[in-house]
């Protein structure tokens, strides 16, 4: 043995390690968009919530990963612990999933050419290969998928590394001695598992080092029980951690209860292999030599075995969580905005997403509240006005703040763009709310001052308002279902509105002239039409940021692609002649009426 069999075999786990890393990270980002959609919908039923734990976490490859997001939707709230505990165990059985993976060392080909395929010396560079043709030639737009096959390449490469190291090291009696004393002294071994675990952060990365270490043919099942069982508990610690981060009294009740069922589970596998071994039902297995296949398989076994076994332990886990974490007091559900979800950007931009729906419904449900304003002007509704555009705010500054700490984490260049995107629009909501307030001030002052509009007049804004709703509808569409059409349609309308204010206002300077209405009025007016062009404006800045995403190359030219689509784009032309006739059209009626 020479150092530079270790720095070769440090190389491969660092290989290794990285791989596991690169393909777990992509995969979450290719697959964790539906995550939370998913998990939403669990019901009471302990059993499909575990099903459901097995799945997501075979697909993200971290059980770690899926803990977490279960904590971060139970502290928001969207889960409740009963719920959540089900995914937790079912996590815990889906991790075993890669170690079934790896176990593809063992493949014998025996000559046979299919077989071959799928041996890790094969399987690395077929791996690589894709994945690098996938991101050079930009086949795929998604970068993730490219970085999913890299991954996989590098996992296996480093893993055919370390076992070309460990077998070098085989003749030195380094790992026979190691793995000895593993096997004489089990506590020794459950606190190395245990503490490799929690160095790695991974309990799948860790029992692919020892499946690794396998090739030696050196590991016997004496020697390797110990250290699977507490890997389990290194990793649940670990876990157990980042959920308390933050968290509020439901979130670390999860990790709480993850490290609960890891105890049992470590204590029920120690307890029933000393018990059959001491009465001899191990003995065809104790001392014998265990490969790759042989160590998966122990794995899955004591996860599913110690899953069925504890299952009708779920409501105790709940309560003993409730009696360690105890409530000191009243707390609210955490925001969406947690940021565990960082781990998992998908998940932490659909936050985001779900925030800002919610900033635009309140902000147009004021809109509604200060058009009514307009027409009978009332305290108490400007008082829910004043409330609602609060809450707005707050959700403003909370989504600021955590798009400005996402940033660090997005690897992913369209990532990115989605949150350019959202931070515009976060400020144009605020901004639509804020508008909300100044039409229902207006109408106080109108109302103080004595100086009450038209009939005339305020039957010619319900035809501006008109217009208003249809293209916040479209803006709408833009922003929830990222709609280009919608978006397309904003700008044409938005041309219109000016038109009709214009009309709007000559009207307003005849009925000044006729003495209809006051001088007193007319300041009103002014900032009315003011207040209800933002409005219009703010929809058409929207509709430019859903297109700039969908169009990235509109970014540093935005405002000159939309003042030349009057002249270049037909279907422009068609939305504004259609929408012009119609508001233009109800405008004459509305004075023919009058």
């Amino acid at each position: 043995m020479s150092y530079f069999d270790i720095i070769s075999l440090l190389g491969g786990l660092a290989m290794f390690l990285y791989g596991m890393r690169l393909m777990g990270d992509s995969l979450k980002e290719n697959s964790s968009g539906t995550l939370k959609t998913v998990m939403e919908k669990v019901t009471d039923n302990a059993l499909k919530a575990f099903v459901l734990g097995i799945a997501i976490t075979a697909i993200i490859q971290s059980s770690t990963a899926t803990i977490v997001i279960t904590s971060g939707l139970v502290g928001a709230g969207i889960l409740s612990l009963h719920q959540s505990i089900g995914i937790i165990i079912g996590a815990n059985v889906g991790t075993t999933v890669t170690g079934q993976i790896i176990r593809l060392l063992d493949l014998d080909a025996g000559g046979n050419s299919f077989l071959r395929l799928f041996q890790p010396s094969t399987l690395a560079p077929i791996a690589l290969i894709i994945g690098i043709i996938l991101i050079m030639t930009g086949v795929v737009k998604n970068k993730s998928i490219g970085n999913i096959a890299i991954g996989f390449g590098i996992l296996f490469s480093g893993l055919l590394s370390m076992t070309s190291a460990v077998k070098v090291l085989q003749s030195s009696g380094t790992i026979d001695q190691l793995f000895g004393r593993l096997g004489d002294n089990p506590v020794l071994g459950y606190l190395t598992g245990a503490g490799v675990a929690f160095m790695l952060q991974s309990s799948s990365a860790t029992i692919g080092i020892l499946q690794a270490f396998s090739a030696t043919g050196l590991l016997s099942f004496k020697a390797i029980y110990s250290v699977i069982v507490g890997i389990y508990l290194g990793d649940c610690v670990t876990t157990a951690i980042v959920c308390s981060i933050g968290a509020n009294r439901e979130a670390k009740r999860v990790g709480v209860v993850n490290i609960l069922f890891n105890l049992s589970e470590t204590v029920l596998v120690l307890v029933v292999v000393t018990v059959l071994h001491r009465v001899g039902a191990l003995e065809g297995l104790w001392n014998t030599t265990v490969n790759s296949g042989t160590i998966a398989n122990t794995n899955t076994i004591f996860n599913l075995a110690c899953a069925v076994a504890l299952f009708p332990m779920l409501g105790i886990y709940e309560k003993l969580s409730g009696s360690i974490v105890r409530e000191r007091k009243k707390e609210e559900p955490q925001t969406e905005l947690n940021p565990v979800f960082f781990a998992t950007p998908a998940l932490a931009l659909r936050s985001c997403y779900d925030t800002l729906k919610t900033m635009f419904g309140l902000s147009r449900l004021n809109l509604k509240r200060a058009e009514e304003q307009i027409e009978d002007y009332d305290t108490e509704r400007a008082e829910e006005i004043a409330a609602t555009e609060r809450e707005v705010d707050k959700h403003t500054d909370r989504l600021s703040r955590y798009l400005v700490e996402l940033l660090p984490h997005l690897q992913n260049e369209n990532h990115v763009q989605i949150l350019n995107q959202y931070y515009k629009v976060s400020t144009e909501f605020e901004r639509l709310g804020d508008l909300a307030v100044h039409i229902s001030d207006i109408a106080r002052n109108v109302m103080e001052n004595k100086a009450n509009f038209s009939d005339t007049f305020k039957s010619e804004i319900k035809i501006l308002q008109e217009l208003i709703s249809e293209i916040l509808n479209e803006t709408e569409s833009a922003f929830v279902n990222r709609s280009v059409k919608a978006a397309t349609r904003i700008e044409p309308k938005v041309r219109v509105v000016n038109e009709i204010i214009n009309d709007l206002t000559q009207n307003h300077f005849k009925r000044m002239g006729s003495g209809e209405c006051s001088l007193m009025a007319d300041a009103f007016f002014s900032n009315l039409m003011g207040e209800y062009k933002r409005i219009a404006g703010i929809c058409s800045n929207v509709g430019i940021a859903t297109l700039v995403r969908a169009r990235p190359e509109l970014a540093e030219h935005e405002h000159m692609y939309f003042e030349s689509l009057d002249q270049n784009d037909s279907d422009y032309r068609i939305v504004f002649d259609e929408t012009h006739e119609k508001y233009k059209g109800k405008l004459m009626t509305s004075q023919d009426s009058i």
